[in-house]
């Protein structure tokens, strides 16, 4: 996690958990002149609408007071979804046995991109199968990830 996402979530997460959800991770995402920020909320039973209305109404008062982004930025909660990114070691190893993507900082074998299952989480390594060879990826190697979402007929 980047210093400033990790100032973020520090910042962040108090609020979202005394709120009874789970603070699952922060995207700032620049775009020019504008940014957004993406707050990923989470709740055993499920996120709503008015949830994430509730959250971004607090955590906007939070962040006009602590000012931690300079700049114009947009304000986004969401659920994480059935795609949801995964961040930490703790997130890869929850999601054990489903297939994700990877895309990596810099390129492994001549790529960035990798799609398979998740074997697991060795010390600080994401363990993923793929084309019927096992890849270990440092934790600090992977740019982003995501769940791959699969639906029944």
């Amino acid at each position: 996690m980047a210093t400033k996402d990790a100032a973020l979530h520090a910042l962040v997460e108090p609020v979202v958990t005394a709120m009874g959800f789970e603070l699952w991770g922060i995207d700032h995402l620049s775009q020019g002149k504008h940014s957004r920020l993406v707050i990923y909320i989470d709740h055993p039973d499920g996120v709503n609408v008015d949830d994430c209305a509730d959250i971004s109404r607090q955590v906007s008062a939070l962040l006009d007071v602590e000012d931690p982004i300079h700049g114009e930025y947009r304000l986004e909660v969401s659920s994480p979804g059935m795609d949801r990114p995964l961040y930490t070691l703790n997130h890869f190893s929850r999601y054990r046995g489903h297939e994700v993507a990877l895309k990596l900082r810099v390129p492994f074998e001549g790529r960035r991109k990798f799609q398979g299952l998740l074997a697991g989480v060795e010390g600080d390594e994401v363990l993923l199968q793929l084309d019927g060879e096992e890849y270990c990826f440092p934790v600090d190697s992977i740019d982003q990830a995501r769940v791959v979402p699969h639906f029944e007929d």
